[in-house]
């Protein structure tokens, strides 16, 4: 059970493996962009040609697609990347849903463990596997696994590791569960929350420190991206670097602008813009923004 990306890393390591898939359940096709068309999560796009039954079910209470699981007869469902369950559909395999979470349990519980361990300024994360239990992301812990954040770490870069080791913890998970050598155990110690990333999220308020922005910058990169505005426009910014200057200027003035790129003041320290997003326009590195923009000192974000 799973719908992004990250989701797919497991069940391509799943299919490698020596466990069988008997089904696969994603979300819905969605409306997507301006011409609304309908698309496939990435887990569909990856299941074609599997000859695998796949199902989309808008409502997973529902009857029809209950009873539709219980005919795959699995041991254990994967989930990963997916919704919340209610206990009629978890309580169906034998050994019940076994979830894959991009945090070290119980911290960062929430729909954006990654985003909010790179926008919290943190060290480490992880991944954790457990038992899906009636409260989201508090069942039992079967295996953790610890990865460090590295300093040019962005959402993409670290959600594409921690899905690679995501998907071997899981494996490994299974032939535990499958072997009885493993058991899962209570959480312990203080739990953090990892909220829904929702646009208010994503806006930068210049006030706050430049290593604080620059966290967030990174957290949400690429998407939804940190956003301001620059003369009436939505600004996007993808990669940013601390300058480690100081400026007296009001937080969100532009204080240096060079060839390559520019520098913003902010409550504390100032930051230097690598990487943008007009709206209208593409991505594209600050340099290439600036040789067909003329910024001025002074300009306001915000």
């Amino acid at each position: 059970m799973g719908t992004s990306e990250f989701a797919v890393v497991t069940l391509q390591r799943l299919l490698e493996s020596p466990h069988q898939v008997v089904g696969i359940v994603t979300a819905p096709d969605k409306p997507a962009g301006r011409s609304l068309k309908l698309a496939e999560s990435p887990v569909k796009q990856f299941a074609r040609g599997l000859e695998l039954p796949l199902l989309q079910p808008e409502d997973l209470s529902d009857p029809f697609f209950l009873k539709s699981v219980a005919g795959l007869h699995s041991d254990a469902a994967v989930v990963v990347a997916f919704r919340i369950l209610p206990v009629e559909l978890f309580s169906i395999p034998t050994h019940g849903c076994i979830n894959l979470h991009a945090s070290l349990l119980p911290k960062l519980r929430g729909a954006a463990p990654i985003q909010w361990a790179l926008m919290r300024g943190e060290a480490t994360t992880g991944v954790t596997t457990f038992q899906i239990d009636r409260k989201v992301d508090t069942g039992g812990i079967l295996l953790q696994r610890e990865e460090p954040i590295l300093q040019e770490d962005d959402a993409a870069s670290l959600s594409g590791r921690l899905a690679v080791i995501g998907s071997a913890v899981m494996i490994e998970t299974l032939e535990g569960v499958a072997g009885g050598t493993l058991e899962p155990l209570p959480q312990s110690g203080p739990s953090t929350s990892a909220p829904k990333i929702t646009r208010e999220t994503a806006v930068i308020n210049w006030l706050r420190p430049a290593v604080e922005i620059h966290n967030q910058i990174r957290g949400l990169s690429p998407d939804p991206a940190a956003t301001t505005m620059l003369e009436g426009k939505r600004l996007k910014i993808f990669r940013s670097r601390l300058s480690g200057e100081t400026s007296s200027a009001s937080p969100g003035s532009i204080v240096r602008v060079s060839k390559e790129s520019f520098s913003v003041a902010t409550g504390e320290g100032t930051l230097e813009i690598c990487e943008l997003q007009i709206e209208g326009k593409k991505r594209i590195g600050s340099s290439e923004f600036l040789k067909g923009r003329r910024l001025l000192e002074g300009t306001i974000l915000g």
